[in-house]
């Protein structure tokens, strides 16, 4: 028994060591990137360890190790894992203030265009992409605006084609779209069936849903808008560079650029945007 108890501290104590911890993520991550094709490991550290943390927590494990061990041998539990690690899904304009911004930074890029096509990089949920289509219409641009929502994990994907919200939630959203500019009633933008409430079918259709993965997939078309507010403050100092890169490539000149903070002047092609606001976020490509 003194035997039993002493082991059982020695693990104890490797499971606080933050050198032990690490090592343990490191290899959970390639695990995922090995066997599911999901590639975490250059995403920033301290919030993928704070997401990683919080699923052993919930799952009562004692450590990562134990977490790999059910991603790698429990059905569902990789599934689950991905879920935690993908970005937070967003409500209807749960950020009114940047929907405002997006309002004016995106209405004087695509009027110009003929048919402007707008990406949202790692969207987060149809909050995010429902959002973006109500205010496009307000502008009168949504009509000739075609809007690309791209995921990199296929089963959220498949779910944000078919879903709904409950139509309970759109009264104490009203106040959020006014917040945004928005002068409407947000109500009627849905069509509403058994308490359930979905975007109009004139303005779902604007919307193309596509897998696509910001870590490893190459330019895939030249768009007149890219927001990525998200999921880019996830990712560590190389692979925001490399994506970052990625946007410039995909962005028309004179397109719009939103991102989650302010370029630094040694991030890739900073010297090639324009800040929209002064202060924000939002940049025009000149370059």
């Amino acid at each position: 028994m003194a035997a039993l108890n002493a082991f059982a501290g020695v693990r104890a104590a490797c499971a606080t060591d933050p050198a032990v911890e690490e090592l343990e993520i490191a290899l959970l991550l390639e695990a995922l990137f090995q066997r599911h094709g999901y590639d975490f490991r250059d995403y920033d550290r301290h919030q993928v360890r704070r997401k990683l943390l919080a699923v052993v927590r919930e799952r009562a494990l004692n450590t990562v190790s134990a977490l790999q061990e059910r991603v790698l041998h429990e059905p569902g539990a990789a599934s689950h894992l991905l879920r935690a690690l993908a970005v937070a899904p967003a409500t209807l304009f749960d950020s009114p203030e940047c929907a405002g911004q997006a309002r004016i930074a995106l209405g004087a890029s695509l009027r110009p265009a003929a048919v402007p096509k707008v990406w949202l990089a790692e969207c987060a949920s149809v909050g995010e992409a429902w959002s973006l289509a109500i205010l496009l219409a307000e502008e009168d641009l949504l009509a000739r605006t075609e809007i690309f929502a791209t995921l990199a994990n296929d089963e959220l994907l498949a779910e944000v084609r078919e879903a709904s919200i409950d139509a309970a939630e759109l009264p104490g959203l009203q106040q959020n779209y006014e917040r945004s500019g928005g002068s409407g009633r947000l109500s009627d933008y849905f069509e509403l069936r058994d308490g359930r409430a979905r975007l109009l079918p004139r303005l779902r259709a604007r919307i193309t849903w596509a897998q696509y993965n910001l870590v490893t997939d190459a330019s895939f078309n030249e768009f007149q808008a890219i927001v990525c507010r998200r999921a880019l403050a996830d990712f560590g100092p190389v692979l925001r560079q490399r994506v970052l890169r990625l946007f410039h490539d995909s962005l028309a000149r004179f397109g719009v650029l939103g991102i989650d903070r302010e370029l630094a002047p040694g991030d890739a092609h900073a010297a090639d945007y324009l800040p929209i606001f002064g202060h924000l976020a939002w940049y025009k490509r000149v370059g």
